[in-house]
């Protein structure tokens, strides 16, 4: 069994012709010995993370290949930066005091979008049935382009005993897309969760969704640069369109054309919980009062001041992935030195600080020049980051990453204009 990262890019590109040949027999002959030497040579191709659950990796975009999960617990990292949000939302909103016993007195709405193998709606299964109300519900959508990943959803070792419920909810979906024909899971879905699973791009499937209908939204793509499609400012529209007034949205990304993103279709945001690296993913909500961490500083100034932060746009939603990055890199350059200030050297986290190093000063002192800052300790330049001043105060309507982005990005503009500081 494998264990490691290293695969040839092509192979889960492969797997995909022998699930489709597989499962061809299966609906041929009716017979399930097709389904379990498929399971069997699936082992080949799975990875097994620090908590002994399993991922698999990405097919080739591009030449890059990425595994699904943090190769330290794809379930924990389920539990950690998409469960654990939401039921500190649900606390929250509920005024319920944590480390207390409670249940989930209320319905219960879950879009998890781009939902791979099923891990994340398995850890809010697992999670609802733990603390389940006496008459709550738990409904999950679940939106994956790919049968085949779905079909793998099916095949993986379960890391933890719910992910059968959603093994037969794929199986159910396979066997209505006429791409398996055998009901083998045994397990049965419980009354009070209802599943349905969207095989189609994600963007064609939140146009059909009813508004204001989730309590969260597990936004769960590959990296921007894999997946840009699913981080654009029209995107994120259409999910404030389906979100709760007090629902979260949770994604692993840290991306700061995302985050912008984000700030763009109206969503305050904030840093999820740290797992597997130094920096949390994002929080985004219309509620302030789901904000429980500021973006960190330097961020911040990233995403207001650098073409960095330039977001993704797909306006009618039916962009391809390298249509969208090549407008995306057209408008960094056009911004560059314009609207923004170059990203290079990561000039804008110099601003209000003394360089030593004389190479590196010359590099930012020269970026900084084309956008009417003489240097990094001037007045513009402390005029420009001046409302990070309050970066220490927690999230509320007032103090808040957003509002620090918008209006340092608007002094940016008023000293890039005409160098006043009005």
């Amino acid at each position: 069994m494998n264990n490691h990262l290293d695969f040839e890019s092509d192979s889960i590109e492969k797997f995909h012709k022998i699930i489709r040949e597989y499962l061809s027999k299966e609906k041929e002959s009716s017979d399930p010995i097709h389904r379990q030497k498929l399971s069997k040579i699936f082992h080949d191709y799975i990875i097994q993370t620090e908590d002994e659950s399993y991922t698999i990796n990405s097919p080739s975009f591009g030449g890059k290949v990425e595994t699904m999960h943090n190769s330290n617990g794809a379930i924990t990292e389920s539990f950690e930066k998409f469960v654990k949000p939401f039921k500190e939302s649900y606390f929250l909103n509920n005024n319920i005091q944590k480390d207390t016993d409670f249940s989930y007195s209320k319905d219960i709405a879950i879009l998890d979008i781009c939902s791979g193998l099923g891990y994340n709606s398995s850890a809010i299964i697992d999670e609802f049935l733990k603390n389940k109300g006496k008459n709550s519900s738990l409904s999950i959508d679940l939106a994956e382009i790919s049968i085949e990943t779905l079909a793998m959803g099916l095949l993986i070792p379960s890391p933890i005993k719910n992910h059968d419920i959603i093994k037969k909810a794929i199986e159910s979906k396979l066997i209505e897309e006429d791409f398996a024909k055998l009901s083998i899971e045994k397990t049965e879905i419980p009354e009070n969760i209802d599943i349905n699973i969207f095989c189609e791009d994600a963007r064609k499937t939140v146009q059909n969704l009813p508004s204001n209908k989730y309590d969260a939204i597990f936004l769960d793509p590959y990296s921007p640069a894999m997946a840009p499609e699913l981080c654009t400012v029209e995107f994120f529209e259409e999910l404030k369109r389906l979100i709760k007034d007090d629902g979260i949205i949770a994604t692993y990304t840290l991306a700061a054309g995302v985050r912008f993103a984000f700030i763009e279709a109206g969503f305050y945001i904030g840093e999820g919980p740290i797992f597997g690296r130094k920096s949390g993913g994002t929080i985004a909500s219309i509620d302030i009062k789901n904000i429980s961490k500021n973006i960190p500083i330097m961020d911040e100034r990233t995403i207001a001041l650098s073409d960095a932060g330039i977001p993704f746009r797909d306006q009618n939603l039916n962009h391809t992935s390298s249509e969208i990055l090549d407008h995306r890199v057209d408008e960094r350059s056009k911004a560059r030195h314009y609207t923004r200030i170059s990203s290079a050297v990561q000039t804008p986290i110099f601003l209000g600080k003394e360089i030593d190093d004389e190479k590196l000063k010359r590099r930012v002192f020269r970026n900084l020049n084309k956008v009417n800052i003489p240097d990094s300790q001037s007045k513009e330049a402390y005029y420009i980051i001046e409302p990070q001043e309050n970066h220490y105060k927690e999230p509320s309507i007032k103090f808040n990453s957003k509002n620090r982005i918008i209006e340092m990005n608007k002094r940016l503009l008023n000293v890039i204009k005409d160098n006043t500081l009005n």
